[in-house]
């Protein structure tokens, strides 16, 4: 059975680093010298990757890695048990607010951004969560 691994490419593995385990409560794990760091403590363990602004994921591609707001239609929704805490806790550690904390059927929501451009999501479930939603 596969399991999932979080990777996130980040300019400053320090200040990335930082960001992570203060917004996130996260700790950081083992260290793979200057390329990396293994963040623990959520549901899947998080390795912060430093890669250079303006490099390339691979010879093939042709979009360039940039650390200013951008948008991926893959992102990390990090669920709490308090939103508006949870929120104020990532915009002190450096977090964008760019959605401010929605309600719907299964919880609230909190559209932001890390310090490195990417985008995520606070989620606090409400009820059964999902399920409130779920078709059977």
């Amino acid at each position: 059975m596969a399991h999932a691994l979080i990777n996130i490419d980040v300019d400053d593995l320090a200040r990335a680093t930082k960001f992570y385990c203060q917004a996130f409560d996260l700790r950081a794990g083992r260290r793979f010298g200057t390329d990396g760091i293994e963040l623990l403590g959520g549901g899947a363990p998080i390795y912060l990757l430093a890669k250079r602004a303006g490099s390339r994921a691979t010879p093939a591609a042709s979009d360039e890695r940039r650390y200013e707001r951008h948008w991926t239609p893959v992102h990390l929704d990090f669920v709490v048990d308090e939103i508006h805490s949870a929120v104020e806790r990532a915009r002190a550690a450096g977090a964008q607010l760019e959605v401010p904390v929605a309600t719907h059927r299964w919880g609230h929501i909190a559209l932001m951004a890390d310090p490195f451009g990417h985008g995520f999501c606070l989620i606090q479930f409400v009820g059964r969560g999902y399920d409130e939603i779920a078709a059977a």
